[in-house]
């Protein structure tokens, strides 16, 4: 017994230590940043001025930091969410693939039930340092949700994640047969052409659009705009 306690302790000790390690390393890396769509969050980013910006991938101390990143999809999520509380605020809120946790803080911000959710455990990390940053609490979930049909939450939030076509297909199916169970799917994107195409198939509704921001246009291939859609069955 007293064994197994101590490697238990030792076990949770380490994960402490783990996790104390991987905010330094967030926190030294990135910068505070409300230069984006909801200045009214304040979010650890890689920005042009951190030296990450133009590091050597062999450099980098993470390994693909997506949550480093206010993507476009993720922006216009959460300025949609803020702008539109009366909406969303009674609702049980998913943000499937959170990154930085950015649209699951807009959501707490008005009062809604969240859980932020990222396979990543940096991100995870990354997510619970910028919720107390804005000083809102959300759940934070690690579970691959993707292809599941019983869910607790009745509305599903998709921000940047269209940007494989075969994953896309996947992602839009599967969405598809979360609304026929009742769910409000919301899905950000600037303009990604599969998902462009897919959605003017269909009945989807287009519910906002927004400007993006000279930097974020540099950060981003050029896309001038990003939407904001509720997906159909």
């Amino acid at each position: 017994f007293f064994f197994s306690r101590s490697v238990k302790i030792l076990n949770t000790s380490f994960r402490q230590c783990s996790r104390l390690t991987t905010e330094r390393v967030i926190i030294e890396n990135t910068q505070v940043s409300r230069d984006h769509l909801t200045p009214e969050l304040s979010l650890h980013l890689i920005t042009p001025s951190c030296k990450l910006w133009s590091a050597n991938p062999i450099d980098v101390p993470f390994a693909d930091p997506f949550w480093a990143f206010y993507w476009p999809g993720g922006q216009a999520l959460s300025r949609y969410i803020l702008d539109n509380s009366s909406l969303l605020s009674s609702r049980k809120i998913i943000d499937i693939g959170s990154g930085s946790g950015a649209c699951a803080i807009a959501a707490a911000k008005i009062g809604a039930q969240v859980t932020a959710n990222d396979i990543d455990p940096v991100s995870r990390v990354a997510i619970a340092l910028n919720t107390a940053l804005n000083e809102v609490t959300v759940d934070i979930s690690s579970e691959n949700l993707i292809g599941k049909t019983q869910l607790k939450w009745d509305c599903v939030l998709i921000g940047d994640m269209f940007y494989d076509e075969v994953f896309a297909r996947t992602l839009l199916s599967w969405l598809r047969i979360l609304v026929q169970g009742g769910a409000l799917v919301l899905v950000g994107d600037p303009g990604r052409t599969l998902l462009q195409q897919e959605l003017h198939k269909s009945s989807d509704i287009l519910v906002a659009q927004y400007a993006l921001l000279d930097n974020t246009c540099l950060e981003n291939n050029g896309f001038t705009d990003t939407f904001v859609w509720q997906l159909s069955s």
